[in-house]
């Protein structure tokens, strides 16, 4: 998929309506990550449904068009107690997922205890020792805020770690389809 030398730049997006955080990170080797973009991006709720996810598609789109990633990973939804914070994070779930297969970007989903896991060790772990683990992980000074944006700099070290199996198992798939 990529040459060792290439460096991979991926944006992890935990999707919301009200507050879409993003993180772009670039990674040459999995000891060396840098963070090219980290924020979150808001929309206010007072606005129509429509207007606002335009509003974020439109700013994924300038942060896509500014960061050329290579792949795009998104926080599934894997279980919710409020049904509407739900649909609003599918929502925006899937216009990522629309957006980034428009734009031919690789685009892979992953579960919150997948993030967790691969971030920290543990699919149990709190909001702080996420944040504390991505400020370790990224070296960064303090830790990073607001949890949206730390939560989206996960998915993305989530995806960098997961990369180059997920790249070995699609080469042998296409090698064995190709036979």
């Amino acid at each position: 998929m990529f040459a060792q030398s290439e460096a991979l730049v991926v944006l992890g997006i935990d999707p919301g309506l009200t507050r879409c955080g993003y993180a772009v990170l670039r990674s040459q080797s999995l000891q060396q990550t840098d963070v090219v973009a980290l924020g979150v991006m808001t929309t206010p709720a007072t606005e129509q449904l429509q207007h606002r996810l335009c509003a974020l598609q439109l700013d994924i789109e300038k942060l896509i068009d500014e960061t050329q990633p290579n792949a795009i990973a998104v926080e599934q939804v894997f279980f919710q107690n409020n049904v509407r914070t739900a649909m609003s994070v599918g929502q925006v779930s899937g216009l990522v997922l629309a957006m980034a297969s428009r734009l031919g970007i690789d685009v892979v989903q992953y579960t919150p205890s997948q993030v967790k896991s691969a971030v920290t060790g543990s699919g149990t772990a709190n909001k702080l020792q996420v944040q504390k683990m991505v400020q370790q992980r990224l070296g960064l000074s303090s830790l990073p805020e607001p949890a949206d944006a730390a939560d989206a700099a996960a998915i993305a070290l989530c995806h960098l770690a997961v990369a180059p199996l997920r790249s070995n198992i699609l080469r042998s798939k296409n090698a064995v389809g190709a036979k």
